[in-house]
């Protein structure tokens, strides 16, 4: 943000959002599900246990995207 208002550029600010918006979607969307797969046993990890990992492997790839794309904002914002 501080960089932004230093350069009257707009694409620090998309690059600043972009960042942020990893907190709320891992408290709201990732969190609940590391619950649920912290909430199996061992000896009761199967099938249904596995489809959770797949989706939380789904979810951080989103989580992923979003730090990639901040990434490329800030570069974009530099050229």
């Amino acid at each position: 943000m501080l960089a932004a208002w230093q350069t009257s550029d707009w694409r620090f600010i998309v690059g600043a959002v972009l960042i942020l918006a990893n907190w709320p979607y891992t408290l709201i969307g990732i969190m609940p599900t590391n619950k649920k797969i912290e909430a199996v046993a061992l000896e009761a990890a199967g099938p249904t246990s596995r489809v959770m990992i797949e989706t939380w492997g789904r979810l951080h790839a989103v989580r992923t995207s979003l730090g990639i794309a901040a990434t490329l904002a800030y570069l974009w914002a530099l050229v």
